[in-house]
């Protein structure tokens, strides 16, 4: 492993670069992100409209803002999971009952993407160490087997935990 990619936070594209420290390159940009977000409003949009464009339901649906974007650069966990089936990766929340079916064992997943406080970051296995790779981190903190265990069992109450 020569290097480790590490975008930091520029203005409120904790999502943007959360994915690219997860993918380990600049793949995706702000445009990329607000496209998917767009993509996802119209999506919801046509569905409401199922239900009548007359109806109270729907006005109301269309004078609410953007439920997958606003105007800091904040980006939902659905644009990010759509960013992500571009690479075949699929997100399964770590404390729901479907990972936990699958018995896996967390120290043997390959990464973990992470919200706090409306904040993404990523924490991601290269080689066979761990590390927080945090965009307002000032680089890659590496981190151990242990931490990272109970970081995941302390913080799941307070922090969305996405395996992808």
């Amino acid at each position: 492993m020569d290097s480790i990619f590490h975008e930091k936070q520029e203005g409120s594209l904790c999502a943007q670069h959360c994915l690219n420290n997860l993918l380990q390159g600049e793949y995706f940009t702000p445009v990329d992100l607000s496209s998917i977000a767009h993509q996802l409003d119209e999506e919801e949009r046509m569905r409401m409209a199922e239900g009548g464009m007359g109806s109270e339901e729907y006005r109301t649906f269309l004078q609410q803002p953007s439920g997958n974007m606003d105007d800091s650069g904040f980006f939902s966990i659905q644009v990010i999971s759509n960013a992500l089936r571009v690479w075949g990766l699929e997100l399964i929340l770590f404390n729901s009952r479907e990972y936990q079916s699958l018995m896996i064992n967390p120290i043997n997943e390959k990464a973990f993407i992470c919200n706090y406080k409306e904040h993404w970051f990523t924490i991601r296995k290269l080689g066979q160490q761990w590390f927080n790779l945090n965009s307002l981190l000032t680089g890659p903190e590496l981190i151990s087997d242990t931490y990272l265990a109970l970081f995941l069992a302390q913080t799941i109450t307070q922090v969305s935990i996405f395996c992808p």
